[in-house]
Formats: C-alpha cells, sequence, structure tokens
C-alpha cells in the first residue's frame, strides 16, 4: 500500500481493516530503515495509528498538522509521498529526521526541540481566524512535552488567543498518566458525541427564555464544573478555556477517528488526550523504549547493536562523575530529561537522592542547579549543546553572575548526524561573552575524566564541551600531561607550523602533520584545552616564530578563531593566519558525520591541501 501513497488521499479510500494493514506496512517500513541508518525508533513507532487517523480525518496540506516534538513525524512522512525516498532517512542528502518546510508542502514547521507546536499552531491560527479562512490546525504534543515551560505558557494564551484549535496530547506514559475504567469511556462518549452537544446547546436557548434563565444556567454551570472536577481527569484543560476529550486508544484506528471527526465541528479550542505506548508493535522497543528511543543502527530481528570497545565521552562523563561522587557527598547531577542520553543512569542508580530529573525543561533545570550551587552543594548539569541554548539566560543570570560553583557538560557539541536543529555550534558565542566561566574542551574521553574532577574542585563555574561518540588518539603515542587550569598542552613539537587545536580536532591536527611530515614539513601541535582562560603565553610565544593554523568544530568566527586573531591583530602578526571551522554562511546540513566533513571539506586531507597551498603562495 505504501507506494500508492503518493498523498493522503488514498488513505481516504481505506476501511478499517486497510488502515490496520498500512498501519503494519508503516512500522515494518520504520524499523527496516531506522535499524540501517539509526534515528528515532519508539516514539514514531508509537504514533502510527495516530498520525494515519489524523491523515484520514484532516484534509493536509490545507489543515495543519504541528509535531512536538519532531521526531514522532516519521509515519507523517510515509504518509504524504515521500515512502519512496524514506530509506535514504537522515542520510547525506536524504529526509531529514524532523519536519521540513523545504522539504515538502506538508511539514508547517519545523520542529526538532520540544515545546514548540502548540505555540506555532496558535499562531496558524490567528492569522486563519484574521482571514476568516476555515482550515484545522492541529498541535500534535508528545513524549513529555507537555511540561514544556513553552508548551505551559502556550496553553495559558490559547483561549484568548485563537478561536479553535486542535490539541492531540500523546500520552506514552512519559507525562500525564493515564486514566482507565468505564467511566473513563462513558465521559468520552458524552463530551465528544455531537448529539450530546447540539442538546447542550439547544437546552441552554430554552433555559435561557425562562424567567431568571440567565440565573440558572449559571447555577447549571457550576455544577457542572463541580462535578468535573472530581471526575474528569481534564479538568485542568476545562479551566484553561479548552475542552477536554478523552482519554482516547491511541491503537484503535475506529475509536481515533470517530473521535477526531467528532472534533472536527467544536468551535473553540479541543484537547484530545490520546494514550500510546511507545514501541507499539515491535517487541524489543516496548521492553526499552529509553534505549530505542534514539539508536544507530541495529539488527532488526533482534534489536541488538553491534557492541563498541571504544568509551564515549557520555560514558567517561558518567562514570568519572560517580567517582567523584562517591568521594563528595555535596556533588548533585540535574538533567532535563536525559539520564541515559548523557550518561547518567548509572549516577542516578548509585545516588537517586542526589539525582533530580526536571523534564523538558532546559531553563529550569538550569536555575534549580544554581539554586542547589548556591545552597553549598556542587552542581553538575549535562545538557546536549543544542537545547542548552534554550537556558543561556539561565546560565548568565543565575550561575555566572552569582559566580556560583557549577559545572554545566554540553555534551554533543559540534557537528551531528541529525542537521541544523541539533548541531551544537550556537552555544559558544554566547558563552565566550559571558564573565566568570571557564570553557574547556577534551581532545578525548581520557582527558574529560582529568578535567571534570578539575572542574568540581574550581569553585566557579565551568564548561566542559564534548562531542558525541568517541575520539581515539591511541595511535598517535601521546603522553598524558595532568590538567592545569588555563594552559594548553604541546602534543607534537615542529619547527614550521604551528596547529592550535580545540577537542577531539587535536586527532584532526595529528593527522594532518603526518601528511605534511612526508612534504618535509614540520609541525608543533597543540591541544588548546581552554576557551576560557586562553593561554595567550603558550600561543604567542609559537605564534612569533611560525604561521598559525586553527582547527575547531565550531562555527567560523565565534570561537578560537576569534580569540586568536584578536591577539594577532594586537602583534601586527608576519606571518598567514589559517582557520578550519565551519563556515556560518549557510545552515549546514543533516547526514553522516564522514559525509558532512568531506562534503564541506572538513578533513585532514582536504585541510593539509589547503595549507601546502597558503604556504606555497607565501613562500612563492
Amino acid at each position: 500500500m505504501l507506494e500508492k501513497l503518493d498523498s493522503p488521499e488514498y488513505l481516504k479510500t481505506l476501511d478499517d481493516k486497510g488502515m490496520e494493514e498500512l498501519c503494519g506496512e508503516i512500522r515494518k517500513k520504520i524499523i527496516e530503515t531506522v535499524s540501517r541508518n539509526g534515528g528515532h525508533l519508539a516514539p514514531n513507532l508509537g504514533t502510527v495509528e495516530l498520525i494515519t487517523a489524523l491523515h484520514k480525518v484532516f484534509d493536509c496540506p490545507e489543515d495543519k498538522i504541528f509535531f512536538d516534538v519532531g521526531h514522532q513525524s516519521y509515519p507523517h512522512k510515509l504518509l504524504t509521498g515521500r515512502a519512496k525516498d524514506f530509506p535514504t532517512l537522515r542520510l547525506d542528502d536524504g529526509l531529514s529526521g524532523f519536519p521540513s518546510r523545504s522539504e515538502s508542502p506538508y511539514d508547517a514547521f519545523v520542529a526538532g526541540h520540544a515545546g514548540t507546536a502548540i505555540s506555532a499552531a496558535m499562531g496558524f491560527a490567528a492569522e486563519r481566524d484574521l482571514r476568516k479562512g476555515n482550515e484545522q490546525i492541529i498541535a500534535v504534543v508528545g513524549d513529555g512535552s507537555l511540561i514544556n515551560g513553552v508548551t505551559l505558557e502556550a496553553l495559558n494564551n490559547v483561549r484568548s488567543s485563537c478561536k479553535n484549535l486542535i490539541i492531540v496530547l500523546n500520552d506514552n506514559k512519559m507525562s500525564i498518566s493515564s486514566s482507565v475504567g468505564a467511566l473513563r469511556h462513558y465521559l468520552n462518549r458524552i463530551i465528544t458525541g455531537s448529539v450530546y452537544n447540539r442538546f447542550k446547546a439547544a437546552a441552554k436557548v430554552a433555559v435561557k427564555r425562562l424567567p431568571s434563565g440567565k440565573g440558572l444556567i449559571g447555577n447549571i454551570q457550576k455544577m457542572e464544573a463541580a462535578i468535573k472536577s472530581l471526575i474528569v481527569p481534564g479538568f485542568f484543560f476545562e479551566e484553561l478555556g479548552i475542552r477536554y476529550v478523552g482519554p482516547v486508544n491511541g491503537h484503535d484506528i475506529p475509536e481515533l477517528v470517530k473521535t477526531f471527526s467528532s472534533v472536527k465541528n467544536f468551535n473553540r479550542p479541543v484537547l484530545v488526550h490520546v494514550i500510546t505506548q511507545k514501541g507499539y508493535g515491535c517487541d524489543y522497543a516496548v521492553k526499552a523504549p529509553e534505549r530505542y528511543h534514539g539508536i544507530s543502527a541495529f539488527d532488526p530481528d533482534t534489536g541488538l547493536a553491534e557492541p563498541s570497545s571504544k568509551k564515549t565521552f557520555s560514558a567517561v562523563f558518567g562514570e568519572t562523575l560517580c567517582k567523584e561522587a562517591e568521594k563528595d557527598s555535596k556533588i548533585v547531577a540535574v538533567t532535563a530529561a536525559m539520564p541515559s542520553g548523557t550518561g547518567l543512569s548509572g549516577f542516578a542508580k548509585r545516588f537517586p537522592e542526589r539525582f533530580f530529573d526536571t523534564g523538558i525543561t532546559e531553563g529550569h533545570a538550569m536555575t534549580f542547579a544554581a539554586g542547589l550551587a548556591a545552597s553549598g552543594m556542587k552542581a553538575v548539569i549535562p545538557m546536549y549543546a543544542t537545547f542548552l541554548q534554550r537556558a543561556l539566560d539561565n546560565v548568565f543570570h543565575d550561575i555566572c553572575l552569582q559566580d556560583l560553583p557549577a559545572v554545566i557538560c554540553a555534551d554533543r557539541a559540534g557537528l551531528v548526524e541529525d542537521g541544523p536543529t541539533h548541531h551544537g555550534f550556537s552555544d559558544l558565542p554566547f558563552l565566550l561573552s559571558m564573565p566568570l566561566l571557564s570553557i574547556l574542551a577534551p581532545r578525548d574521553p581520557d582527558e574529560l575524566s582529568s578535567m571534570l574532577p578539575a572542574a568540581l574542585k574550581y569553585g566557579h563555574p565551568v564548561l566542559l564541551r564534548y562531542p558525541r561518540g568517541s575520539c581515539d588518539l591511541s595511535g598517535f603515542s601521546l603522553a598524558s600531561t595532568p590538567v592545569q587550569w588555563g594552559k594548553g598542552e604541546i602534543l607534537k613539537e615542529g619547527k614550521d607550523l604551528l596547529i592550535w587545536a580545540m577537542g577531539k580536532e587535536c586527532r584532526t591536527a595529528l593527522e594532518i602533520r603526518e601528511i605534511l611530515k612526508k612534504k618535509n614539513i614540520s609541525c608543533t601541535v597543540v591541544n588548546g584545552r581552554f576557551y576560557k582562560p586562553f593561554d595567550k603565553e603558550l600561543f604567542l610565544s609559537f605564534a612569533e616564530k611560525m604561521p598559525v593554523v586553527t582547527i575547531e568544530d565550531a562555527l567560523a568566527g565565534t570561537g578560537i578563531d576569534a580569540i586568536t586573531d584578536s591577539l594577532l591583530v594586537q602583534k601586527k602578526y608576519p606571518f598567514p593566519v589559517i582557520h578550519f571551522s565551519w563556515q556560518n554562511t549557510s545552515f549546514l546540513p543533516h547526514g553522516t558525520i564522514d559525509g558532512i566533513r568531506k562534503k564541506f571539506s572538513f578533513t585532514a586531507e582536504k585541510m593539509a591541501e589547503k595549507l601546502l597551498e597558503e604556504l606555497q603562495k607565501k613562500n612563492g
């Protein structure tokens, strides 16, 4: 059936049995593709029936569907003419793993971060109301996004900003808990039934004609509200002026279609509470939904991935934090819904009383950690760099301004597979401007295990910035040197060229050194270690004698290149200066790390070629 889905129109011709068969095909296609390419498995398997029912009832792209978070949109892609291209998901020049306005007219809004769907949908709904349009606007909120601060702000504003909006709460046991029992089904039929709503409207008109009718209506409404507050699970939403419908079985297609068909006729904001199971239809994803939330390639039959002997930055961070916490009872850890992804699962098990998960609330997590630090604890806050962007004011106002002993760990910094919504680039230019904040970049996981204890002892705001995965420098015969605050590390010495590298780009620098060595060019390679405080003395001691090259996994003009340029301008530097970083003329795409680096000539081979050209020009 999937090959017939050039648009959702074919879907509208299917009966319940046909839709169930189609859902089976969608589920199979998602498992097959994610097992090969990596991606978000469990969230999408849980939304197959829900999204299929939405496309059955609504008329997209005229009607708009907004996803929160966008990682649950794979079934939407398969239902909107992208089934043929779906095997390219997350690959170089392939489909994005998130909704993309440039990819399809069915994708109304880009969504890589949590909390955006209701706010964006409200904007579309308000514009529709201004031009007196009648299309439906639907926001699908799931995976704990309901508690996000932006979502709560939007819910508070819905009734006063738009006349008609449908919010679908995809509750997969990670946000609002499930309500069960016969009463729930009975209330749902009454609330959603068009007969009930027509009867209620007619009764209201009839009562108004009676003497003191308005007062009587008021008393009836108060009684209805009082009863609802006791027995209706969605009374919170009703109080916000949003009609609550549900809970609805998110894997029962006839019930979903019936419910969505009914709420189309509500002339007011409505929330449909849908209960789904993360990983539904796939045993191993159901048993371990967190593990299969976002995953690399695996065997689709068993769910097992090839074991890796390399320790990741995240894993080493978690292990090191546990060792330090054993020695120091003041160490606490705070996460914003990412215990597993950031390496905190082990800490949570061993020190549950010192572990705090705030949910998808980056700003709150940062200020909560600031409160812990201000009260005498040593707060550690690991967070993906892309999500850290949402808490930058909290870092400035609540941590740096008060000079608190907090250690922020920016995981997944730099280039990642998921594309522009997830690249960890935009944090650095903001962070470098913050007074009192030290910023360190470990060259490999082993160095992170030394930097974290040093950061905890420092007693002031510190940020450790490291990439996803691992970095192996074992083949370069490097001596391990202790971390000295504010000092870089000389990895290799030479007389012709200085290569100053940050973080994992130390490996790139060492590879360049080997290539240039064959051309009789001798390179000094320095592991910069610190963005702030920068080791000016070491840098200038080499820069006075030879040309300078910098390499970093960051946006051009926002990191070490800007820091070194400002120093060299002051010194009236006579040699060439060459910076390797990501040009920020446009957003970098999604794809494999190797593929993106090759496409943008960000490899040791291409950098060495450019260096040879520049040196020849200088000497020529």
